[in-house]
C-alpha cells in the first residue's frame, strides 16, 4: 500500500547515508538543478548519485503537467525531487501539490509575512487554506490511508533568501513555523548587490557567508547552488547544510563543449567571474 513519507525532509535533520572519502563521515545532501524538462534526462541524473533533484518551474518553461511526468522520472530513482515554484502563489501551490510535488522551494521570500502566506498555501485547514481533493496523484489516486490527516506534516518548505534586505531577516524568517530550511539564490543575490553574473565578488561571498552563520545561530538548515565543484566546497566550508551543484544542462553543453574543443585542438576556454543563473 502507498505511504507517505518525505526523506528529503529527514534529510535535513540526519543526513542520507552517502559517505565522504576523505572523513567517513554523512556528506550533505547534494543534488543539481533539472533545466532540460526532459524525463529521460531526469531519471538518469536520479541514478548518478545525486540525493535530490531540482524541478524548476521558474526558469524552465514547463506546466505543472510537465512537472508531474519529471516527478515519475525522478521517483524511479534513488534522488528525491524538489519543485521550485514559479512564484509564492497558492493556486500554483495548490496544483503543484495535488500534482505529486512534497517538498516546495519558495521564491524570492523577502518578508516572515510572505514565508507565513507560503506555510499556508501547503497546508490543509485548520493550519493552512490549502484547497482540499481526495483524488490526485499525491494521495496516490486516494489510495494514502489518512492521507488528509497526514500531509501537512509531509509537507516541505523551502524559502530562497536572494536580497541582501532577505537575509537581514533571516532571523525572523526562520523563525516561522512551518519553514523547514532555507536556501541562498547566488545569482540574484550577486545581482541585487551590484555584482550581476559574479557571485564569486568578496562582498557577495562575504554575505553568502553571513547568511551561513545565522542560520545556524537560528538553528534552521540552509542550502545554496554553486556553479562547480570548488565554489560548492567553498560554500560547504561556510556552514552550509545542503548544496546543489550547476544544472544537467550546465554539465551537459560544459563536457560537450570541452570534448569539441579537445578534438579541435583549441585551447581550454578562459573562465570570467564565477556566475550562477539560480
Amino acid at each position: 500500500m502507498p505511504t507517505l513519507t518525505n526523506r528529503f525532509k529527514s534529510w535535513l535533520q540526519t543526513p542520507p547515508p552517502s559517505v565522504t572519502l576523505e572523513t567517513q563521515k554523512p556528506s550533505p545532501p547534494l543534488g543539481t538543478w533539472l533545466m532540460t524538462a526532459a524525463p529521460s534526462t531526469a531519471e538518469a541524473m536520479g541514478h548518478v548519485g545525486f540525493d535530490f533533484l531540482v524541478v524548476d518551474l521558474e526558469h524552465v518553461p514547463i506546466e505543472v503537467s510537465d512537472m508531474a511526468h519529471l516527478l515519475r522520472a525522478v521517483g524511479c530513482t534513488p534522488a528525491e525531487p524538489i519543485v521550485r515554484l514559479a512564484w509564492n502563489d497558492m493556486v500554483l501551490v495548490k496544483r503543484v501539490m495535488d500534482a505529486g510535488g512534497r517538498t516546495l522551494m519558495f521564491p524570492f521570500i523577502q518578508t516572515p509575512e510572505e514565508a507565513r502566506a507560503a506555510v499556508s498555501y501547503t497546508r490543509y485547514p485548520p493550519d493552512g487554506v490549502r484547497g482540499v481533493a481526495a483524488v490526485h496523484r499525491s494521495s496516490a489516486y486516494g489510495q494514502i490511508p489518512n492521507y488528509l490527516k497526514t500531509a501537512n506534516e509531509a509537507a516541505c518548505v523551502i524559502v530562497q533568501l536572494e536580497t541582501p534586505e532577505a537575509i537581514a531577516r533571516l532571523p525572523e524568517i526562520a523563525a516561522v513555523p512551518g519553514v523547514d530550511a532555507l536556501f541562498v539564490g547566488p545569482g540574484d543575490l550577486s545581482a541585487a548587490m551590484g555584482f550581476i553574473g559574479n557571485i564569486g565578488h568578496d562582498d557577495v561571498q562575504a554575505l553568502i557567508a553571513l547568511a551561513a552563520e545565522a542560520a545556524k545561530v537560528a538553528g534552521k538548515p540552509i542550502g545554496i547552488v554553486g556553479p562547480n565543484p570548488e565554489m560548492v566546497h567553498r560554500f560547504l566550508s561556510y556552514g552550509y547544510d545542503y548544496a546543489a551543484i550547476a544544472s544537467d544542462l550546465g554539465m551537459m553543453t560544459g563536457r560537450a563543449a570541452d570534448w569539441l574543443g579537445n578534438l579541435r585542438g583549441a585551447a581550454p576556454a578562459q573562465a570570467g567571474p564565477v556566475a550562477s543563473v539560480y
